[in-house]
């Protein structure tokens, strides 16, 4: 398989995308012997001054935070013999609900976490409580949350940032990073997100996510910048099975999740043409990146689909799922 003949399987929607709907995108293509292609397309910015999209421009991953930083983190934390998957998340943060030793949130687990098995909500506008970090933080171990069915929960992540905090000493923004991954780039190198409304201005080179920004820019569930390649450098290091910590993301948790990611199934964001062996995540920003065990392959998809506003149908999830359709119907 050669990278570029993958990539141009899919550059037509990508390209139309870009003249329509959605600002600017890149998107690329890695192989597990390391060929790979991208490509840019549209612009970086549109207002409130034009500024063209490059292969080197650096989007606002949102929640590839959660695959590309946060759980990674934990599960070295576990290969190094700090913590267990089916810990109690109080083994790190023993301040957790400390008011009620009954507490719910006082049984859960990292592997519960990590998977989105949880009776946490989805989200919780936290920013509207406040901007103070420290504050935000102990509003996080110490609200009672609403007890609800297992979903897709920013919340989840949150208390696994605190938790890496808390193991690490060190915050989230002083973690180490690979190149081209950054909780602080150069504005002027990224890709424009939301004209927002909250902060009255658009956004660039600052996290998109409220809770983040309000969090100090850097959690565990958002806040995470990055290139195309940085994310295909951490795409082929899973296909490769590069570090052995992080072998356990395949295994599935649930009919949907591993241990940070979505694995493949009906109606999901990598398409239809994929492996049984592939996994994914998305963020809200317009990014998102696949990786395809079965076949040797995962490519990654990156956009600014909320500049100038989220408020209006960009057609995001349809063209995710064409895209992956393409490359992995033309790596079979």
């Amino acid at each position: 398989m050669i990278a570029a003949d993958l990539l141009a399987a899919a550059t037509d929607p990508v390209a139309r995308a870009t003249t329509d709907r959605i600002p600017g995108a890149v998107v690329g293509v890695v192989t597990i012997t390391g060929d790979r292609a991208a490509n840019a397309l549209g612009l970086a910015q549109r207002e409130p001054d034009a500024a063209p999209m490059r292969r080197d421009t650096w989007f606002d991953l949102a929640s590839l935070t959660k695959v590309l930083f946060t759980a990674p983190a934990i599960l070295r934390l576990v290969a190094h013999g700090r913590i267990a998957l089916d810990d109690a998340l109080t083994v790190a943060i023993p301040d957790l609900r400390q008011y009620d030793p009954a507490a719910p949130e006082r049984r859960l687990t990292f592997r519960q976490c990590l998977s989105h098995q949880t009776h946490l909500p989805a989200v919780e506008p936290l920013y509207t409580y406040g901007q103070d970090p420290a504050t935000l933080r102990a509003f996080i171990l110490q609200r009672v949350w609403q007890a609800g069915p297992a979903v897709y929960s920013d919340i989840n992540f949150m208390l696994l940032g605190i938790a890496i905090e808390r193991l690490t000493g060190h915050p989230l923004g002083a973690q180490p990073l690979p190149a081209g991954l950054s909780f602080c780039p150069d504005p002027a190198a990224c890709a424009a997100t939301e004209r927002c409304t909250w902060r009255g201005r658009v956004l660039r080179g600052e996290v998109h996510d409220e809770n983040a920004f309000a969090l100090g820019g850097a959690a565990g569930h958002a806040g995470l910048f990055g290139t195309i390649d940085a994310v295909l450098d951490a795409a082929q290091g899973l296909l490769q099975g590069a570090e052995p910590a992080l072998a356990g993301i395949r295994a599935r948790q649930s009919a949907t999740r591993t241990l940070g990611w979505q694995a493949r199934h009906d109606g999901w964001s990598g398409g239809t043409t994929c492996s049984d062996e592939t996994i994914g995540h998305t963020g809200f920003t317009g990014t998102g990146v696949w990786i395809d065990f079965g076949r040797g392959i995962a490519w990654a998809l990156l956009t600014n689909r909320v500049h100038p506003t989220r408020h209006r149908d960009t057609g995001i999830d349809d063209l995710r799922r064409r895209v992956g359709t393409l490359i992995a119907g033309a790596a079979q």
